[in-house]
């Protein structure tokens, strides 16, 4: 065993400085990084610290999480010597390193199900839209997919941005792959609306946001506050009595659709909080199980409640004023919807395959078809598709909706995604400044 330490009055010769090595973007769940799992950065820096003083850190294998929840820094144990540290800083970097690349990463094929097998619900639901006045039964499928879709998403979502702070990189993720697309998408659906429905007066407004452009708009106004909901001690009770707030107060107005902002707040706030073990607890068998009886249940009360009850609670864009109800009712029903759609979201969770499948790739591709269908659904509300006597039929009714799954598939298919990747997720290094340190 070798003494690394210097003699009495010898100057310790200067550590290296240390390898910069950025961890995960904090992407948005519809997009392409969303399930993507590297090797944080703690693991190259821990290694690096202990490259001059001969200290071995001990790794543990990198979980399926995102980086902030990844490895800490195992018990300190006796070194061979500051050569070997050299070597576990260089191995360390080695494995990090792609990270910051883009490359070599792996992906978490549970997400990516269920990020596909919830934007295939999203194009069917606005597929049975026009049928619900005429089909109790398509209502009460509505209502039930309309309980628990968004907030799967947005779950999903906060998830996914555990780690987002206001780092250079992060906030340059934030402005091309959110903020960008919300801008592009915003004005070609209003041109859309001004064409396709005859409209030509309809204004292009960037803080009303017009039909599926509001999430992404929500999504950028969440990631921002992402920092503060990591400080305060109780976040999601704080979420909720904002939403609840949000419910009762009709003044609000349209400005940035403030009110499905807070009003969806809470669901965010709860993807911040969960970790991998949450997820592990629906993922077994009898979870899966017990999600049977649990949605037969919910379709009942949906079919109970469809000629009773305005579908209009399940969007979150209204007051309880606006909805003709009393002002408490808000309260009431942001809890009593908070936990049912907890509990449908556990289910369809409980669901979702963890192995890779054939449609598991489609999940990187859901920005496209969350943003592109919308094209088809609003046109065919405007072009009256819907008047055709056929589509009103039982076996109509399941033609549209296999068209509606089947579209949403094509749309998330990698040749879709090469054509509109310039509008999704464009790179603009033009738009920012170096970085001077970096450079």
């Amino acid at each position: 065993m070798t003494n690394d330490f210097p003699a009495y009055g010898q100057r310790r010769a200067p550590l290296p400085p240390q390898r910069q090595v950025p961890d995960e973007a904090a992407y948005d769940p519809l997009s392409a990084g969303a399930a993507t799992v590297t090797m944080p950065a703690t693991a190259a820096q821990s290694a690096g610290t202990t490259a001059g003083t001969g200290v071995r850190t001990a790794e543990r294998p990198a979980p399926q999480t995102y980086p902030e929840d990844a490895q800490a820094p195992g018990p300190r144990t006796r070194s061979g010597g500051a050569a070997h540290g050299r070597h576990k800083a260089q191995r360390a970097r080695g494995k990090a390193q792609p990270a910051a690349d883009g490359k070599g990463t792996s992906r978490d094929a549970f997400f990516d199900n269920a990020k596909y097998l919830a934007i295939v619900l999203v194009a069917m639901g606005h597929s049975w839209e026009p049928l619900r006045d005429g089909s109790r039964s398509a209502a009460a499928l509505y209502i039930t997919v309309y309980a628990f879709h968004m907030p799967a998403f947005i779950i999903i979502s906060g998830y996914f941005s555990r780690s987002f702070d206001m780092r250079k990189d992060r906030l340059q993720r934030l402005i091309t792959g959110v903020a960008v697309p919300y801008i592009l998408f915003e004005v070609a659906y209003s041109l859309f609306k001004r064409w396709a429905d005859n409209d030509p007066h309809y204004p292009v407004s960037l803080t009303d946001p017009w039909y599926l452009t509001w999430f992404l708009l929500a999504l950028f106004i969440w990631r921002l506050t992402t920092p503060l909901w990591k400080i305060v001690r109780w976040p999601v009770p704080l979420a909720l009595a904002i939403a609840a707030l949000a419910a009762t107060s009709p003044n609000i107005g349209n400005d940035l659709d403030l009110q499905r902002v807070l009003q969806f707040l809470p669901f965010f706030v709860l993807g911040l909080c969960l970790k991998p073990e949450h997820f592990q607890l629906v993922r077994n068998k009898r979870a899966r199980i017990a999600a049977v009886p649990v949605f037969a249940c919910a379709l009942v009360f949906a079919y109970w409640a469809a000629p009773r009850m305005n579908a209009a609670w399940f969007y979150h864009r209204d007051s309880a004023q606006e909805l003709a109800a009393p002002w408490w009712s808000g309260v009431v029903m942001t809890l009593a919807m908070f936990g049912c759609s907890l509990v449908l979201v556990a289910c369809f969770f409980a669901w979702v395959p963890g192995r890779t499948m054939w449609c598991t790739a489609l999940g990187a591709g859901t920005l496209y078809g969350y943003l592109l269908h919308g094209f088809i659904a609003k046109g065919s509300r405007f072009w009256n598709w819907y008047d055709t006597p056929w589509v009103h039929k039982p076996w109509g009714m399941v033609l549209i909706t296999l068209g509606a799954g089947t579209l949403i598939t094509l749309l998330c298919t990698p040749p879709v995604q090469r054509a509109f990747r310039w509008a999704m997720e464009p790179r603009m290094t033009w738009a920012f400044k170096k970085d001077p340190v970096g450079t």
